[in-house]
């Protein structure tokens, strides 16, 4: 008699609840709160939120991009910092601006595969705590004396090593592709470019942004996902800091070009240097159930991309949102909110009009027709990274709290989330009513 086969009914993960700290430019009221310090607040307040035993908890993934030397597993930190149980294996993705989106995909991986059934997932970044680091060549040349090994003469060496100065001084970090040397502001001016994507069109897209988010935070949207954060001696920051109300097209439309001189990319176009943490809570239906959660949504899909850095490096979302969408069994049309990763209203822009390209949808997709056109007044509904701030490996898991919150309240079924990152990369992923 043949051995019957053993099928097993697909897992979901599902999203219980997410929090984040309040996004604050560089260098501002969260100057002294370090990557991992951010990352600890984000966590505790979703932990005490839900009220969630700590043994229950059998992981934490971690997304960052600027990540500490000394301890560059933020996740393993944020566990033994908080006195979590030692016994929770904890990881660290980093996937540029999608390191946020990465950690919780890989969480619900794991529990889609029966690996795990509760976890923690999440992002942050502290760009005012970035490390300058010296230049190899001053590492090089110090090692010897680092490590006593350096006779009376090599110390004297090691100072005709140290010139010419301006090779031996402190380097300022530059978000810049390795590959091409381009920075990212300058790949979007290209962009902007060959896809004729005017100034007033991405200022336009910005003030709507700013607005939009200016909206949610006056109504109390953020509320629920926006915890206070202690800066120490009875300090505490609760609220975003880089949401304009009061920005205007003519205000916009006075900021000089920061990438390019004949350039279209402004300050107040783009994302801003940010500091800020988010932390997802996931579990399988079955634990959530048992433990009595009702949750917000279910993770229906996701897609990662690479592209050519050299070709339209932030590309990446127009490329894996079809697929994402395919995976899940659905088309744009059947999206009732799009949010899109705004590191730019001109990316923002050239992938829309991607997307709603049959050129391109024959030459990059293989596909006879275009994925379709995104409503204006589905996309991004609570403003985006142009208003609300960009902490690198937080981004991701901001998107998809902000989603799964929305999802919940309004009753609507489906969320589209599209993030462009650094190197080239893109991402894609479905979210759907966990009550629907």
């Amino acid at each position: 008699m043949a051995k019957r086969k053993k099928v097993n009914k697909r897992r979901s993960a599902v999203i219980i609840a997410g929090v984040r700290t309040p996004f604050v430019k560089a260098f501002g009221d969260l100057l002294k709160v370090d990557t991992i310090g951010l990352g600890v607040a984000a966590t505790r307040a979703l932990l005490e939120k839900v009220g969630l035993p700590s043994r229950e908890i059998e992981s934490v993934v971690w997304g960052g991009v600027i990540l500490p030397g000394t301890a560059p597993n933020i996740a393993r930190e944020i566990v033994l910092d908080l006195g979590l149980p030692p016994s929770i294996e904890a990881a660290t993705v980093s996937m540029a601006c999608a390191s946020g989106l990465r950690s919780i995909t890989t969480v619900a991986a794991a529990i889609e595969r029966g690996d795990i059934d509760v976890a923690v997932a999440g992002g942050s970044d502290s760009t005012s705590n970035a490390e300058i680091k010296l230049p190899q060549k001053v590492v090089h040349a110090l090692a010897p004396i680092a490590f006593g090994k350096a006779s009376p003469a090599q110390m004297l060496g090691v100072l005709a090593q140290l010139t010419p100065i301006n090779e031996v001084l402190p380097r300022i970090p530059k978000i810049a592709e390795r590959t091409t040397g381009e920075t990212m502001g300058e790949s979007a001016e290209r962009m902007a470019r060959r896809n004729e994507i005017t100034r007033e069109a991405q200022d336009e897209f910005a003030l709507r942004s700013h607005h939009r988010a200016a909206r949610a935070i006056a109504s109390g949207r953020f509320d629920d996902e926006v915890i206070p954060v202690s800066t120490g001696r009875d300090r505490w920051v609760h609220t975003d800091g880089l949401v304009r109300a009061d920005t205007s097209l003519e205000k916009l439309s006075k900021l000089r070009p920061v990438f390019a001189r004949d350039g279209t990319l402004t300050a107040g176009n783009s994302s801003p240097l940010t500091d800020g943490a988010s932390a997802v809570l996931l579990m399988s239906e079955e634990k959530a159930a048992a433990l009595g959660f009702e949750p917000k949504a279910r993770i229906s899909s996701w897609h990662y991309v690479g592209v050519d850095p050299a070709d339209q490096l932030l590309m990446g979302p127009a490329i894996a949102i079809p697929t994402a969408l395919d995976k899940s069994g659905l088309s744009l049309e059947d999206m009732d909110l799009v949010d899109l990763h705004e590191a730019f209203a001109a990316q923002v822009l050239c992938v829309l009009k991607m997307l709603g390209s049959d050129a391109f949808a024959r030459e990059r997709l293989s596909r006879d027709k275009a994925v379709g056109d995104v409503n204006p007044d589905l996309l991004n509904i609570h403003g985006g990274s142009v208003s609300i701030g960009h902490p690198f490996g937080a981004t991701g898991a901001r998107m998809v709290t902000t989603m799964a919150n929305e999802l919940a309240l309004t009753g609507k079924r489906h969320a589209l989330l599209g993030i462009c990152a650094a190197g080239g990369l893109g991402a894609a992923a479905v979210l759907e009513n966990a009550a629907v």
